[in-house]
């Protein structure tokens, strides 16, 4: 069961990272955080993060 929580944690922040993102750009109106800069960089910067979690519980995971 090595990885999966890495793994799990990844994905879940490259989500939400993509909704931050979209939002922040104004793609997706009726929330506080729409056509706000902040969420516009911070979205991708958890993406990033996540894409980094991803690889380590895919390397973690193909370890013997």
């Amino acid at each position: 069961m090595r990885g999966w929580l890495t793994l799990t944690l990844g994905l879940l922040a490259v989500v939400v990272g993509a909704v931050w993102t979209v939002q922040g750009l104004g793609y997706v109106g009726g929330s506080l955080m729409s056509d706000q800069r902040f969420w516009a960089v911070a979205g991708p910067l958890l993406v990033l993060a996540g894409l980094v979690l991803l690889r380590r519980g895919l390397r973690a995971r193909r370890l013997p």
